[in-house]
């Protein structure tokens, strides 16, 4: 059981959290991977080696209502993760890259090809989610709520079963 001392500066740090957040309506649309088509929309901040990420594509998959605007915080802890993000960004189909990589049907890939322009836009996507506040993936934004962690009993109140 945590204690008040630990519940206190958890409130603080989520409070710094969402007072520095960009809101959505701010963010740079052009430089994400749009994922879906649905009305609502939820903006991701993922990382294709987090497993509740992977976890959270699965269930978005399912939405037919959703349109995801992706953008990537590929974590340090996750050596692979930068590389298979510029890979993705470097697809003239990023959506389908993006399916491919978060399946981990690539888990075994070595070497990850990758274009000036994708290397280019992963570093504009990380000021993005630095911008943004985002310090952990998955992160969402859903109707103005931010949503740190795989929490689906959140994401459904904020998008509606």
């Amino acid at each position: 059981m945590p204690t008040y001392k630990q519940l206190y500066f958890c409130t603080i740090a989520t409070l710094l959290f969402l007072a520095t957040a960009l809101p959505a309506a701010a963010l740079d649309f052009s430089k994400a991977v749009t994922v879906g088509s649905g009305p609502k929309t939820v903006v991701e901040f993922t990382d294709p080696d987090c497993p509740f990420c992977r976890q959270a594509s699965l269930y978005f998959d399912k939405r037919p209502d959703v349109t995801r605007q992706v953008f990537f915080y590929p974590l340090p802890r996750h050596p692979k993760a930068k590389e298979k993000v510029q890979f993705i960004l470097s697809q003239k189909d990023k959506a389908s890259a993006y399916h491919q990589v978060m399946s981990g049907s690539m888990d075994g890939v070595q070497k990850f090809d990758a274009s000036p322009d994708g290397i280019k836009l992963q570093g504009a996507q990380m000021e993005i989610a630095k911008k943004a506040g985002v310090r952990s993936t998955p992160t969402f934004m859903i109707s103005g709520r931010i949503i740190e962690g795989l929490d689906l009993k959140k994401i459904e109140e904020a998008l509606g079963k």
